[in-house]
């Protein structure tokens, strides 16, 4: 009889390669418009794309970026993995979707992987992040602000309406957080000419 670590592990390299799919990159493909990773912020995801093509194909790259790692989440919850579990094969598809091998090891920054987990294993938690998100992004006008906000305080929402994912959601949170450290601290980095 297999381990539930022995279950896991396959299910999270699953789970990381379901997150190398960079929605951005397909759609923008598919759609014949430049590559996200060129202009903008050159990062792969939701709002680089909605500031270089527009809402249509940001949305489009959204659904995809929520619902690529549902189906592997699926068999993690089919298979009734304890939450930490769980929480590994979710944190696999945000780590690739953050590095994928296929690019460098560059991705996105996780919160649209991020929330499309969290949909899965955090229903509730995962519907008050997105209104706390849409809320801050629509006053603050900035996608990011609202995304280190929202991961912010993702484990306190976690702890009222599903504490045995605490942890986990922790855990997703401090990748979220780093992630967007390093293109803030990007930002702020002086330019060098030649």
């Amino acid at each position: 009889m297999l381990t539930t670590l022995e279950t896991t592990l396959p299910l999270m390299a699953l789970g990381y390669l379901s997150g190398t799919w960079l929605g951005a990159l397909t759609v923008c493909r598919m759609a014949g418009v430049r590559d996200p990773r060129l202009a903008g912020s050159c990062n792969p995801g939701f709002s680089n794309v909605l500031r270089l093509h527009g809402m249509r194909l940001a949305l489009v790259t959204l659904l995809v970026d929520i619902a690529k790692g549902m189906p592997v989440l699926g068999l993690a919850l089919l298979g009734e993995l304890p939450p930490w579990a769980q929480g590994l094969v979710g944190l696999g598809v945000m780590l690739g979707h953050s590095y994928p091998v296929w690019y460098r090891f560059r991705g996105g920054r996780a919160v649209a992987s991020a929330f499309g987990v969290m949909l899965l294993l955090t229903p509730r938690v995962a519907l008050c992040c997105a209104l706390l998100w849409c809320l801050l992004a629509w006053s603050g006008r900035t996608a990011a602000l609202a995304s280190l906000a929202t991961a912010a305080l993702a484990p306190l929402f976690t702890l009222w309406l599903a504490p045995a994912y605490t942890e986990v959601v922790i855990v997703f949170t401090l990748l979220v957080l780093a992630r967007h450290a390093l293109y803030l601290r990007g930002l702020s980095a002086p330019k060098r000419d030649g």
